[in-house]
């Protein structure tokens, strides 16, 4: 796995400015909102030519959710400009365009990105996350939209080459987005923790990202300077280690109550997660992980621990606490809906997670999910 460059804070634009003439870039694509220069991000990439002669592209056309249309627009303007760096300022969406354009810029344009092999390329790539969640920044993953359906993208050289962590950007952000977004953290840390894939590595960046929220909490939601610092960190090592393991059944599960009901993506997980950690304490005789199910009691154990519990009911029951103290509703489903959220679950996903889960069990949280108070 490649090394990043992590700078942090207003003065990791010094050294941003020194990564840039160092890789000898001349034309930046970047990729961010068209509030970004309201930030320091913003400002610092607005007066990067006249500071430096560095050519910055803006590309600003992408939603969220981004669609495969946009991203294929934005390796259009790479190509078109010249660009020979890449720059993401923004949450989740601007990071998964802009981690797309670098991995599809060296491909035939005449054919569909997605059914093409990756073409390796050395185009370096810096982000800026303005929220403390995806943790994006840190992992090889991106999410894209193709014709209505969700396609994940993984490979090694999504991994942005810098990270500037810059907690000003926080200071802004609406109190909804910031609670979403501090449990999509907390979602990636927990089913990071239990996947089939965890490593000790894995573990110790989990439970590392854990103990940052829970001692950050407070002060990130009175939006106090200390508390947005510790939260982009916590949000960064909860990335690196999903890095390693890839998300469970929390975020297979979460991502149909996000379009269907228009809730945020780490609101949906959060509520995905509580009740699966309840499901998994009740069937640990369902374990497919490898490792066998004493193993996945003893993460569980552990996992507990980090919450300030002594079992493993109650660390769902402390994370479950954390959740209902945020005052997050719970949506309302139609008669309808049951069947759609039930076949919206990639099977792949489910793969990772270490409780077996059949149609039948998975309509059954759903239920219990959306209707618990």
């Amino acid at each position: 796995m490649k090394e990043q460059i992590v700078f942090n804070g207003e003065a990791g634009y010094a050294g941003l400015d020194e990564c840039l003439k160092a890789w000898g870039t001349r034309c930046l694509l970047l990729v961010c909102g068209r509030s970004a220069h309201s930030l320091r991000a913003g400002r610092y990439f607005d007066a990067l030519t006249e500071r430096t002669g560095i050519r910055v592209c803006r590309f600003s056309d992408y939603q969220p959710n981004p669609k495969y249309e946009s991203v294929a627009a934005g390796v259009d303007m790479l190509r078109r400009c010249g660009c020979d760096a890449i720059a993401a300022v923004g949450g989740g969406s601007a990071m998964d365009v802009a981690k797309c354009i670098k991995l599809f810029a060296n491909m035939d344009p005449a054919q569909n990105y997605l059914r093409q092999p990756v073409v390796p390329n050395d185009i370096p790539l810096v982000a800026v996350p303005t929220t403390a969640g995806t943790g994006s920044e840190a992992t090889r993953f991106a999410v894209i939209y193709y014709q209505g359906e969700k396609q994940s993208v993984a490979d090694e050289s999504c991994l942005p080459d810098a990270v500037l962590l810059d907690a000003s950007a926080l200071k802004t952000l609406p109190e909804y987005q910031k609670k979403a977004t501090m449990l999509d953290a907390l979602c990636h840390a927990v089913e990071s923790w239990w996947s089939v894939h965890s490593t000790e590595e894995s573990r110790r960046l989990s439970g590392e990202a854990i103990r940052q929220i829970l001692e950050n909490r407070n002060g990130y939601l009175a939006n106090e300077d200390a508390g947005n610092a510790g939260m982009l960190r916590a949000a960064n090592v909860a990335g690196q280690a999903i890095n390693i393991t890839q998300t469970t059944a929390g975020h297979a599960m979460c991502y149909k109550l996000t379009t269907l009901y228009g809730i945020a993506h780490g609101h949906a997980a959060a509520l995905c997660v509580a009740r699966l950690w309840r499901d998994m304490a009740r069937h640990m005789g369902d374990c497919i992980d490898p490792r066998g199910e004493a193993h996945l009691q003893g993460a569980l154990l552990a996992m507990a621990a980090a919450f300030g519990a002594e079992t493993i009911e109650g660390g769902a029951e402390r994370f479950r606490a954390l959740l209902d103290s945020l005052c997050l509703s719970v949506p309302t489903p139609k008669k309808e809906d049951w069947a759609i959220l039930t076949a919206s679950v990639n099977p792949t996903r489910l793969k990772n997670h270490p409780v077996r889960l059949d149609e039948q069990r998975l309509d059954a949280l759903y239920h219990q999910i959306l209707k618990e108070n």
